[in-house]
């Protein structure tokens, strides 16, 4: 089986979180996501990080603090990712549809109803927890 480190960015504005839909003809089409991609090899998570969301969105930024992992295998690709989150904070918010044919910032609730991709599930309820926890600060 293959093994793949892979990172994707979490980018929260007004209590809501950037999520992206894979465009069609794309690996898992229809599902939302938190963008990002594959580490190459002897790069870093946050240089991997930096260089996807410039690469999909077209968009530089920071990024930020860890927030957790997601394990996830694909049978039928004989694949298991693992799935880092990191906070990123764009520079811009004028982003590119280059991978993507959707992207929309979503509360926390409005997350529970995306069909989203099965890696990104457990990102997407520690990201709810996130939003929950500044909505009370």
């Amino acid at each position: 089986m293959t093994e793949k480190r892979v990172t994707c960015a979490v980018i929260l504005r007004d209590e809501k979180a950037l999520l992206a839909r894979r465009a069609p003809g794309q690996k898992n089409a229809g599902l939302w996501e938190f963008p990002g991609g594959k580490v190459d090899p002897g790069e870093s998570d946050e240089a991997c990080l930096a260089r996807e969301i410039w690469e999909e969105f077209g968009v530089k930024g920071t990024v930020g603090a860890h927030i957790c992992d997601s394990g996830y295998t694909y049978g039928a690709l004989d694949m298991r990712i693992l799935l880092c989150a990191y906070l990123f904070s764009p520079e811009s918010l004028a982003f590119e549809q280059r991978v993507h044919d959707d992207i929309r910032f979503f509360s926390a609730d409005e997350m529970e109803a995306l069909p989203l991709s099965p890696a990104d599930l457990p990102i997407a309820a520690r990201v709810a927890e996130l939003l929950s926890y500044r909505r009370t600060v």
